[in-house]
């Protein structure tokens, strides 16, 4: 396996200093930046291109979900379980982020990663990570590295250079909202 530990610390000094990282994550590449610091959400949603508020977070562990949402229902962590696709949750109530990370009804939308360098990354950083996809705003998702408009290299402070020569195709996560009677809305599959 590759030694992505370089990469790991590249994208650590960045998130530190409010920088804004080109990584790979257990969906598509993503842009990413502390989803606790304003300065840095502002300057990504900038980029990005993007007017609305709502930007999906990357945790580590189901633990980290209580800091982040201010009532959970318990039992979506079953419901992932089951599940072999990344999947994105909307959880109401979120908190303890940067504004423009909220959706405009004040959820948050989660993704617990399972793949390896995310979960490291996100576990050494102690905070959220922002993963929106590598593309300018109505731009279609890059499924490989190699698509990625070489406009956001000159826009972020670290490329990551981990998994960059991987040919397979990769897709967004799936997206639900969690609803109140403990059911998910599958908003996409």
């Amino acid at each position: 396996m590759e030694d992505f530990t370089p990469d790991l610390e590249q994208c650590l000094e960045a998130l530190h200093q409010g920088g804004l990282i080109l990584y790979p994550t257990d969906t598509v590449w993503g842009l990413g930046c502390d989803a606790t610091n304003e300065e840095a959400v502002s300057k990504l949603v900038k980029i990005k291109g993007k007017s609305r508020h709502g930007l999906i977070v990357l945790l580590a562990s189901e633990r980290d979900i209580l800091k982040y949402v201010t009532q959970p229902d318990l039992a979506v962590f079953d419901y992932l379980e089951k599940l072999n696709k990344p999947t994105t949750v909307i959880y109401k109530g979120g908190t303890s982020v940067a504004e423009p990370v909220l959706a405009s009804d004040g959820s948050i939308a989660i993704r617990l990663v399972k793949d390896e360098f995310c979960r490291h990354l996100v576990k050494r950083f102690r905070k959220p990570i922002v993963s929106t996809s590598a593309n300018f705003h109505g731009k279609p998702t890059p499924e490989t590295f190699l698509q990625i408009d070489s406009e956001l290299f000159l826009s972020v402070d670290y490329v990551a250079k981990y998994r960059q020569n991987e040919i397979g195709k990769s897709a967004p996560s799936s997206i639900i909202r969690w609803k109140a009677d403990g059911r998910p809305e599958i908003l996409r599959p």
